[in-house]
C-alpha cells in the first residue's frame, strides 16, 4: 500500500490574508523572503476596526463572563497572579475564578497590561481571520490581545517558541527588535532557558529593529527573535497571531511514535529483560548469534537488537495519519448551533441548501472520512457526493440525497447554508 502523502492545506486553498491584509505580498513571495527567515515591517497594512477595537475589550472584561485563564496580567515584566483579578461573581455563578472588572480596573491604572487569551474562542472576527490564516500558512494560528496603558511595558526583553503577526489596532507601541540567541526555538526551549544571554543581546546588542507601530501596522517576527515593546502617549491595542508552526523536529517526533507503535505489536520488544539487568551500555555475553533475541540472556542489555528492529520499524513506520490527526486537534471546526442544526436536520427536504463545516480539516481516504468532529465510513455509492462536499460549495439536500444529508447533519458535519 502506498504511503499517505503530508499535503499543506495552504497551498491548496490560498486563502490570500498575507497579501490582502498582514504584509501586501504574496503567499508565494512571503515564503521565499520572509517566513521563518526575517523580522518585517509593513506599514498601513489594513484597517483592523473591523477585527477587534478597544470597545471590545471593554465588553469582554466586563459583559462576557470571562474566566481563567482566559486572560493575564502582566506589569513590568512579572505576571500577577490570578487571585489578584478574579472573583466569585454572585448568585448562580459562585466559582472564584471570574474576572472582576473592578480589581482589573485597579490594576491597568497602575499600569499593568491586560492579556486577553485566545481570543480565537471568545470574539467572532478574530476567529474569522485566525481560521483563514491558519488555512493559507497550512499551521495552526492562535490569537491573544494585549492592552496597555501609556509609558508602560508588560513583558521584559524575550523570545518566543512560535512566529507572530503583531497587529497595531489603537494607539502606538516602540518595538525594540534583536536577532536570535536560539535561532528556530523548539516549544520545549523557552527564552527563559537562555535569560542572560537574551538580557544581555537585549541591552548590549545592536537592535535589528527599533520602531513604532501604529494602527494598521504589521509586524511579523520568526520564533527565537528578541523583542521588548513599551507604551507611548495613549492606550495601545494589539493582536498577536500566534503561528504554532509544524517543523522537521515534529514531523520526527510522529515517526517515532509510529515506529514504537508498531514496536508495540512485536511480542519479543514486549518481554521483560532478565533479573540482574546490567546498566545501559553494558552487554551480557550469550551463546546466540549477533541480533538473535538475547533478552533472556545473562543479564545484559541487548541494546542491538532493540537498535536494529527500531530502524527497522521507523523503514516501514507512515507517520501522515498521526501527523493528521495531531493538526486536526490543534484547532477547533467553526461554531455550530444546537438549535438551527436541529431545526435544520427536522425541516429536511430535497431543497434544504447544506454545505460542509467551515474548518474541519477533512479527508478522505479510501471509505471513510476524517475530520475534527470524528471519522465516518460510506458505502461505495456515497462517496461520490461527499467527495464533491469537500469544495465547500452550498448544496441542496437532494444534490446529497435525503439520507446522506441527515446522517451529515446529525453528526455535525454538515451545517444548514444560505443561497
Amino acid at each position: 500500500m502506498p504511503r499517505t502523502q503530508l499535503q499543506d492545506s495552504g497551498a491548496r486553498k490560498g486563502a490570500g490574508i498575507l497579501e490582502s491584509r498582514l504584509t501586501r505580498l504574496s503567499r508565494e513571495t512571503f515564503a521565499r523572503d520572509v517566513w521563518a527567515r526575517t523580522a518585517a515591517l509593513t506599514r498601513d497594512a489594513s484597517d483592523f476596526s473591523d477585527v477587534f477595537s478597544p470597545a471590545a475589550v471593554d465588553e469582554l472584561i466586563s459583559r462576557r463572563g470571562l474566566r481563567t485563564p482566559f486572560l493575564r496580567v502582566a506589569k513590568d515584566g512579572s505576571t500577577l497572579p490570578p487571585s489578584s483579578f478574579t472573583a466569585p461573581a454572585g448568585v448562580g455563578a459562585t466559582v472564584a475564578d471570574q474576572l472582576d472588572d473592578t480589581a482589573l480596573w485597579r490594576a491597568f491604572a497602575d499600569g499593568a497590561t491586560l492579556v486577553l487569551q485566545a481570543l480565537h474562542r471568545t470574539w467572532e472576527p478574530v476567529a474569522d481571520l485566525v481560521s483563514a490564516l491558519s488555512t493559507e500558512l497550512g499551521h495552526p494560528v492562535q490569537a491573544n490581545a494585549y492592552v496597555t496603558p501609556p509609558q508602560n511595558r508588560g513583558f521584559d526583553a524575550h523570545y518566543d517558541v512560535h512566529d507572530v503577526f503583531v497587529l497595531q489596532i489603537e494607539g502606538a507601541k516602540r518595538w525594540v527588535i534583536h536577532e536570535p540567541v536560539l535561532p528556530d526555538p523548539l516549544r520545549d526551549q523557552p527564552w527563559t532557558d537562555h535569560r542572560a544571554a537574551v538580557a544581555d543581546r537585549a541591552a548590549h546588542g545592536t537592535p535589528h529593529l527599533d520602531t513604532m507601530l501604529r494602527p494598521g501596522d504589521v509586524l511579523y517576527l520568526p520564533r527565537g527573535w528578541l523583542h521588548s515593546a513599551q507604551a507611548q502617549g495613549e492606550v495601545s491595542v494589539h493582536l498577536t497571531l500566534g503561528v504554532h508552526v509544524w517543523t522537521r523536529y515534529a514531523l520526527a517526533e510522529e515517526l517515532t511514535r509510529a515506529a514504537l507503535a508498531a514496536l508495540g505489536d512485536d511480542p519479543s520488544m514486549r518481554r521483560s529483560l532478565p533479573l540482574g539487568t546490567k546498566g545501559t551500555g553494558e552487554t551480557g555475553e550469550t551463546n546466540q548469534p549477533r541480533g538473535a533475541d538475547s533478552s533472556y540472556g545473562d543479564g545484559g542489555l541487548d541494546l542491538d537488537l532493540v537498535r536494529e528492529r527500531l530502524l527497522a520499524a521507523l523503514a516501514e513506520a507512515d507517520p501522515a495519519p498521526l501527523f493528521h490527526r495531531t493538526r486536526r486537534s490543534q484547532a477547533r471546526p467553526a461554531p455550530l448551533g444546537p438549535v438551527a442544526q436541529l431545526t435544520a436536520l427536522n425541516g429536511l427536504v430535497t431543497s434544504s441548501p447544506v454545505r460542509l463545516r467551515k474548518a474541519l480539516e477533512p479527508r478522505l481516504e479510501g471509505t471513510r472520512l476524517f475530520t475534527r468532529v470524528g471519522h465516518l465510513d460510506f458505502p461505495a455509492p456515497d462517496l461520490v457526493p461527499v467527495a464533491r462536499l469537500l469544495d465547500g460549495r452550498v448544496r441542496t439536500a437532494g444534490d446529497l440525497g435525503l439520507a446522506l444529508a441527515g446522517r451529515l447533519l446529525r453528526a455535525g458535519v454538515l451545517v444548514p447554508a444560505d443561497r
